[in-house]
């Protein structure tokens, strides 16, 4: 059996390193063009990749070697497991499967060609976030909130029929439903995840009522309205995911005029992870029919990593390129002694966490201070409200996870139901926004996450918990007490934890026990809130 399975999984990474390769540069590609025949190589490309898994005798001969156990080679018994749980969620018709991808494929272009029109004028994400945070007339902020909602409607049937097509998948796969299928392939459970949601809503809830209560008062006097009078257009983005500036002081003064990219390279360069090639493959500016939205890439688990970005001068495009170089250093520092199935990340989770963790120091003080040489008074003028600032992202970002999770939980559960009100009704429950008065769009369909990446937006809140959990294992293990925990810039210490604790090991453990062996503990939302809430973790 030994024998067996290192013959399969040659032959399997033989036929499937050369396709990942492509399709990654087929999406690269189409991020950068928009040209549908790009998206068309790309669609091509993934299902040849979704048939190579579709192969019925493969998984039985991979359900056998997996239920017999006994291998007695932990990494061998590792890949068996990753093969297993990859080639169970593709045992369906490969014609549905190729339906899913190429439906996705033109849910999604629909999406990057997509730019919200206000009095004839075109508005890139960029412009569309830009205006509502920094516009003070609430008719024009309408304006612009209704006219990006507007995707929703163009995406709304053909996004709808691809949930109901994942379903059907996931069901001749012997699963109740797309989410459910979703979180056991990727060593998940409902379960797991309802008890950390759980922990984190019962952490969170009244701190977060307060402080919208205090927002909500900033917000009113800045439009002259009554609280109650407040609708989803008065906050600083189309979702209500990231906390309004409401005229604290805030890290954009600090970065403006500056290189958000240089000052990334120079800061990961002085930790001992060095950048310089990740930067010069990749493609960092805004310009006419790219991607609005930032991702990271590693094209083929053999160095070649880029980022897309579309990088200004504020403190957003300083969170993002360091967010971005995190993904991007994981890949880079992963043994690549290992076999080619464990030279990745041990789920998206966890590499989420370490580009939090890293795009978070966009609002640390002592890091702001270090990496812009800036003046003590300067900087400790401005400190007290960055920090602030920061504590209201975080609360802020948490309830808007919670609000996709339970979203698109119910969605797979029914998507036949009244999707528009139960968004809603989600949205008031955790972000307590109420729908404005007469409106039933599916403004749902507007995050392209549900397209892109589904069932996967409760990994930026599970990155979050770990990313603290991370923060607290350093203050307390690697520095020690007395030290800032902020103040990383040029402490190699940082690099070498990161690298030995987290990278090298690529997906040798499952993601639980990964997090436990690195910090120590099971992953816990106490430390999310500790950071973030006050308290002991």
């Amino acid at each position: 059996m030994k024998r067996d399975l290192e013959g399969f999984i040659r032959s399997h990474v033989e036929k499937l390193e050369p396709l990942n390769r492509e399709s990654s540069l087929a999406y690269w590609d189409a991020s950068l063009s928009g040209r549908r025949e790009d998206f068309d190589r790309y669609s091509t490309t993934q299902m040849k990749i979704e048939e190579i898994y579709s192969n019925r005798e493969d998984f039985k001969f991979l359900e056998k070697a997996h239920k017999s156990g006994g291998i007695g080679e932990e990494r061998l018994e590792r890949q068996v497991e990753i093969l297993y749980l990859r080639y169970m969620g593709n045992q369906i018709d490969t014609d549905l499967l190729g339906e899913i991808v190429t439906l996705g494929a033109r849910v999604e272009n629909s999406f990057n060609v997509f730019r919200a029109e206000v009095d004839g004028e075109e508005l890139t994400t960029n412009d569309v976030f830009r205006i509502m945070r920094e516009e003070t007339d609430a008719a024009s902020k309408r304006r612009v909130w209704e006219a990006c909602k507007k995707v929703g409607r163009i995406v709304e049937n053909d996004l709808k029929e691809l949930v109901r097509l994942r379903n059907r998948a996931a069901r001749e796969a012997g699963f109740a439903n797309y989410f459910d299928m979703s979180l056991r392939l990727s060593e998940q459970s409902a379960e797991e995840l309802e008890n950390l949601f759980g922990e984190l809503d019962g952490l969170t809830r009244e701190p977060f009522r307060r402080l919208k209560g205090e927002l909500d008062g900033k917000i009113a006097g800045r439009f002259g309205i009554e609280p109650g009078e407040i609708e989803p257009w008065h906050y600083d983005d189309p979702f209500f995911q990231e906390a309004p500036e409401c005229g604290e002081p805030d890290a954009n003064q600090l970065y403006r005029g500056k290189d958000p990219v240089e000052l990334a390279r120079s800061f990961y360069n002085s930790i001992g992870m060095v950048v310089d090639d990740i930067i010069q493959r990749s493609d960092l500016y805004e310009r006419r029919g790219k991607n609005p939205h930032a991702f990271c890439t590693d094209i083929d688990r053999r160095g070649d990593i880029r980022i897309l970005a579309n990088i200004v001068d504020n403190e957003s495009s300083m969170e993002t390129i360091l967010h971005e170089l995190g993904h991007a250093v994981y890949d880079k520092y992963i043994d690549h002694g290992l076999p080619y199935l464990l030279r990745q990340y041990p789920h998206l989770c966890t590499t989420e966490a370490t580009a939090m963790y890293f795009g978070r120091i966009a609002k640390e003080p002592a890091w702001i201070r270090a990496a812009l040489d800036i003046d003590e008074s300067l900087m400790d003028g401005a400190a007290g409200g960055i920090e602030r600032s920061m504590k209201s992202k975080q609360l802020v970002f948490s309830r808007w996870c919670q609000t996709m999770f339970h979203f698109e939980r119910g969605m797979y559960a029914d998507p036949d139901r009244d999707l528009n009100k139960m968004w809603w009704d989600i949205v008031e429950r955790f972000q307590f926004v109420r729908c404005p008065a007469g409106r039933d769009e599916p403004d749902w369909a507007t995050k392209i996450h549900i397209v892109a990446s589904p069932v996967y937006y409760h990994n930026y809140m599970l990155g979050e918990l770990i990313a603290s959990q991370f923060h607290d294992y350093i203050s307390d293990e690697v520095f020690g007490p007395g030290r800032d925990a902020g103040d990383i810039f040029g402490e190699p210490r940082i690099g070498r934890f990161f690298k030995e604790n987290v990278f090298n090991s690529g997906k040798i453990y499952p993601w639980s026990d990964h997090v436990e062996k690195a910090t120590g503990n099971p992953l816990s939302a106490r430390h999310f809130a500790a950071q973030f809430v006050g308290g002991d973790p």
